[in-house]
């Protein structure tokens, strides 16, 4: 995975001390809080309804153990014992106070981690597939690509200061894992016929208030001009975006506006003035970042083990849950692992303690090369278990409650925090999933029914991804009640689509 240069370290340590500088600054009265709200926004930190939250960028979801382990002692030290993994490969801590913040920020520094642009009106963290690089169905490793894009808009001055906030997804596998067409840009990395990397750019995609596929633009794109045509799109929004109105500011209410032929003409227009400039990637540039990303030392096993398939057939939970949780690898004899974060009851979706965060970090060394990966659906990804060790890893994640064999199953609810936390919501998404995992705890039952993905949002801003669930429940509010519209039919994945309602609300209870 990638590692900090002399350019990333001191860029995120002199933020550091740039905001440590605001918040006292803040605290002593000399910044008001109109002043102060971009500043800490820039750095992640919001105001809920209880305590200030920070949100935590993990760039395309891959951490390594140190890193997890720095997060499990912020939680521990500094909050309540656990953060929240949000749908944008982020984690989240809820119960913060301002003063310590710069020290937390400093913390995160020096495992190269950081909170620049998990908010505001910017470009946020780059996501793709928690799998890259190891997925059997995978075309292309993104994660270079996606670096770079990180490197390139971090604190990119031109892109500072944007209509709305921005989205950019990558993926490359047959099965996108990464929702590329729910982004303000989704870029889909594939080869052609000579094996050279093209793109294939969708624009004005998003969820919130107005659910909207993204549309391709550009088929065949030349990997080298990656940063040059993102540039192109970008400007073309941050002239033509609307300001005057929040709600109408994202780039799919541009692109809807335009058309997506007339937009797809800006963006080309623009283009040649930049296409063979500075911002043309070279081979160079790429090598030098995707060499952080070549594959460990693995081992040479053989892809089927005898005591892997004894355990299988003596134990048929153990054989549920590796029908569940365990994805294909694309090396022989190894697996992927998916660590449920939904329990049921004892715990919200998405929510771990500093103790599974520990755990998840000596797992990680243990049983592979001391990498983790946050997926979509907020649960944690171990990359690389060889066969043979799935039984001992399973039994140590039951132990520490994430070994739930719910994978895409009902429980495996996508939730925001809602209205226990988020001073937007609308009505509290927590008690809601809680009370359906509650209700469908019987795992024979929910292997019965199959694959049925369901999300919950507590406001139209749709950070459950409420559209795209097979079930959709979104909070509203109704004469201050809580009320909650259902929405069936959304799909995620290759064929995305979002779903409909056809019924009134219904009230909570």
């Amino acid at each position: 995975m990638y590692q900090y240069d002399d350019y990333d370290r001191a860029l995120v340590f002199e933020r550091v001390a740039q905001f440590r500088d605001q918040v006292e600054r803040f605290m002593a009265g000399a910044l008001s809080e109109e002043e102060f709200l971009p500043l800490r926004l820039q750095n992640g930190l919001y105001l809920q309804k209880h305590a200030y939250m920070l949100r935590v960028a993990i760039p395309y979801g891959t951490l390594n153990a140190w890193q997890m382990r720095t997060l499990a002692s912020i939680a521990r030290d500094y909050d309540r014992g656990y953060g929240h993994f949000t749908t944008r490969q982020n984690l989240q801590f809820n119960w913060i106070e301002l003063a310590q913040v710069p020290d937390i920020l400093q913390r995160l520094a020096e495992v190269e981690m950081h909170a620049i642009q998990t908010s505001g009106n910017c470009v946020r963290n780059i996501t793709t597939e928690a799998f890259a690089g190891v997925a059997a169905d995978e075309l292309i490793d993104p994660r270079p690509l996606a670096e770079i894009l990180r490197q390139w808009s971090t604190i990119n001055p031109e892109f500072l200061y944007l209509p709305r906030k921005f989205k950019i997804a990558i993926c490359s596998a047959e099965q996108d894992r990464a929702a590329i067409m729910m982004h303000d840009i989704g870029l889909y990395l594939y080869p052609d016929a000579a094996g050279q990397m093209l793109l294939r750019v969708i624009v004005g995609g998003g969820l919130g208030r107005t659910p909207i596929l993204g549309l391709q633009i550009r088929e065949g794109l030349p990997w080298q001009h990656l940063l040059s045509y993102v540039e192109a799109v970008l400007r073309v929004y941050n002239r033509h975006g609307r300001r005057d109105n929040k709600y109408k500011a994202r780039i799919k209410i541009l692109v809807k506006a335009l058309g997506i032929d007339a937009f797809a003409r800006e963006v080309e227009q623009e283009w040649q003035h930049l296409k063979d400039g500075p911002a043309q990637l070279t081979e160079l540039e790429y090598q030098r970042v995707a060499s952080a990303f070549v594959p460990p030392s693995y081992e040479r096993l053989a892809d089927t083990d005898l005591d892997f398939g004894t355990r299988l057939a003596e134990n048929p939970a153990f054989a549920r849950w590796v029908a569940r949780n365990v994805q294909p690898h694309k090396v022989p004899g190894y697996a992927s692992v998916v660590l449920s974060t939904k329990p049921g009851v004892s715990a919200p979706p998405g929510d771990v303690t500093d103790r599974q965060m520990d755990a998840v970090a000596d797992w990680s060394e243990q049983f592979g090369f001391g990498e983790i990966r946050i997926a979509h659906e907020q649960n944690i990804v171990l990359p690389d278990v060889p066969k043979a060790h799935l039984y001992a890893l399973w039994c140590l994640a039951c132990e520490a409650g994430l070994g739930c064999a719910n994978i895409g199953l009902l429980t495996d609810i996508i939730a925001c925090p809602g209205g226990d936390f988020c001073a937007l919501a609308n009505a509290k998404s927590i008690p809601i999933a809680q009370g359906i995992q509650a209700r469908f705890d019987d795992l024979d039952y929910l292997h019965d029914l199959g694959d049925i993905s369901l999300n919950i949002s507590g406001c139209m801003n749709a950070c459950g991804h409420h559209h795209i669930g097979n079930i959709g429940i979104l909070g509203v509010d109704k004469n201050g009640s809580e009320w909650y519209q259902i929405t069936l039919g959304g799909r995620p994945g290759q064929k995305q689509c979002a779903g409909q309602s056809d019924r009134p609300v219904v009230q909570r209870g």
